[in-house]
């Protein structure tokens, strides 16, 4: 699986958005895979831009780009496993509704981006392309994972 696969997944299933969506949309459904599947749904590094979680090897696809229709990204069917689509479906019926500023606003507070951006030293608002491990990922969503099943 690539984040290509992904990223049209989430296109053809939801319609056309924004570029910044579509990121962000691909970063939560890296994040939940990790915790519910126990594997990454994709290599490519997510970094910590200044905007929120962005993966560089998907920008590129789409650089200057502010809306992005499906079929865009790859004409052929996204290669998921049943897992991967179960985990891909339940982000967007969670976070799919939600605006493009909403959700870069949620990643904001959330512990894997301050984390990255703390790592390089880089203030809130400028430039980094630090790297969002799978680990601060994974213990993160873990834990919010935990905290709302105890509640």
């Amino acid at each position: 699986m690539s984040v290509r696969d992904v990223a049209e997944y989430i296109l053809r299933s939801c319609g056309e958005m924004t570029a910044m969506k579509l990121q962000k949309l691909v970063y939560y459904s890296q994040a939940w895979s990790l915790v519910w599947d126990e594997r990454p749904l994709f290599n490519d590094r997510i970094e910590a831009w200044a905007n929120g979680p962005v993966c560089r090897s998907l920008y590129s696809m789409h650089h200057r780009q502010f809306s992005i229709p499906p079929r865009q990204l790859m004409q052929t069917d996204p290669q998921l496993d049943d897992r991967a689509r179960t985990t891909i479906d339940a982000v967007l019926e969670f976070y799919g509704k939600q605006s493009a500023q909403w959700l870069s606003d949620l990643t904001h507070l959330e512990e894997p981006w301050k984390q990255a951006r703390a790592r390089a030293g880089v203030a809130e608002g400028y430039a980094s392309d630090e790297e969002i491990t799978l680990a601060d990922m994974h213990e993160y969503y873990s834990g919010l994972q935990a905290s709302n099943t105890t509640n």
